[in-house]
């Protein structure tokens, strides 16, 4: 069997360290543009699949395969779409729904192919239920299967969606403050700026607006499986049901760790009272209050030097999502904030004060344009559909 996440382009590869420290091997990992495939058993892939949606941090989606194949043609597609097992995948009476997309391929026209798809899985299961009157019952109240098709330089692969709402949805954070960044990415950006959470560094992010960044790097500390407090889809599917869940999360509660800590320190700030109380709630539901704090404060009422008195730690990682033009002011008003940080927390030559590491994400190049320092070193992420670059500064002045 094999598992189907699909990710924000640039996490990938943070998805196949999540899979790593599962327990899977290397080897059993593949990884393209925003997709990671892992292969697993035949006999235990029902588990695997409950795992994998308990653990994986940096992913939004995870599906199981129903099969692939190769296809060119609308003739092609239809005939092998039908000849798949669909009986084994769809209950009976169970709705569904297709959707999917298509990259580098002959084929194109998602709405036709859906219609096409769907068609197909028809014709299936018409002739393998021995359907005399050719009309397959559907009945969403019993339950849907939602259904996915993937086509990438004319090659198929059609899976069903076993996640439901998305993965960055975790369940801690029912309030949210102004254009929240997902938690999903914000996890994605802790482990891309390489933080250790027992290196002996503390973690700050100086516009933590509804908390997401510092409740991430919390939960990872305390190895809390970000999927702990959320539901799945396919624990609706009869074949599948909640048993694997109920393993999965057994599994999560055990391999916590929520003892006290002497070499973490995670801190939060804003400006906006609201967002500060949003924040605090949400890592009460996220289970980490104890282990965070937030403030009200303006980001330059906190200067390095202060910073080390705060958590207690000679070496602070500054990771930030600040507002930025288009999203909540003007990029006008965005320039102004990116030349406030260099001007916090680096040297006038670009490189970091003392005890300082700097990552702050930004649409493109935005903030290597406004402060005139290049990032020592850039990655390439999305939040949401806008591209943007995680800017990482650890050269010291």
């Amino acid at each position: 069997m094999k598992i189907i996440i699909t990710t924000l382009f640039g996490l990938e590869s943070p998805t196949k360290d999540d899979l790593l420290a599962i327990g899977y091997e290397k080897g059993n990992v593949d990884v393209t543009d925003g997709v990671v495939t892992l292969t697993v058993s035949d006999s235990d892939w029902k588990l695997d699949l409950a795992r994998v949606n308990m653990w994986v941090r940096h992913a939004e989606r995870v599906f199981f395969e129903t099969g692939e194949f190769d296809a060119q043609t609308f003739d092609e597609f239809f005939d092998n779409t039908r000849s798949l097992d669909w009986n084994s995948f769809i209950p009976r009476d169970f709705a569904f729904i297709v959707n999917g997309f298509s990259r580098k391929s002959k084929l194109f026209g998602i709405p036709a192919l859906q219609s096409l798809a769907k068609k197909a899985i028809a014709d299936s299961l018409i002739s393998s239920r021995n359907i005399k009157d050719g009309v397959v019952a559907e009945d969403s109240d019993k339950g849907t299967i939602k259904i996915q098709f993937g086509i990438v330089n004319d090659h198929v692969r059609m899976m069903i969606d076993s996640s439901g709402d998305g993965l960055h949805k975790r369940g801690y954070r029912p309030l949210t403050h102004e254009a929240p960044i997902r938690e999903t990415l914000a996890s994605g950006m802790v482990s891309i700026a390489r933080y250790k959470p027992f290196g002996y560094e503390a973690l700050y992010d100086p516009f933590c607006g509804s908390g997401t960044i510092v409740i991430e790097s919390a939960m990872i500390a305390l190895n809390i499986a970000p999927g702990k407090n959320r539901k799945f889809s396919y624990m609706d599917i009869p074949y599948i049901g909640g048993q694997p869940y109920r393993k999965a999360l057994a599994e999560a509660i055990e391999m916590e760790d929520l003892s006290p800590m002497d070499d973490c320190f995670f801190y939060g700030s804003d400006i906006d009272p609201k967002a500060v109380r949003s924040a605090i709630t949400n890592a009460k539901s996220a289970g980490v209050d104890k282990f965070v704090r937030f403030k009200v404060s303006d980001f330059k009422d906190i200067r390095p030097e202060n910073i080390s008195e705060i958590t207690g730690f000679d070496r602070n990682l500054i990771i930030t999502n600040p507002p930025y033009g288009g999203r909540l002011m003007t990029p006008e008003e965005a320039d102004k904030i990116y030349r406030d940080i260099a001007k916090t927390y680096l040297t006038k030559d670009g490189k970091c004060k003392k005890g300082i590491r700097l990552s702050v994400i930004s649409p493109d190049d935005t903030f290597e344009k406004a402060t005139g320092f290049k990032a020592d070193k850039r990655y390439k992420l999305y939040n949401g559909n806008i591209k943007c670059q995680l800017n990482n500064y650890f050269k010291l002045g």
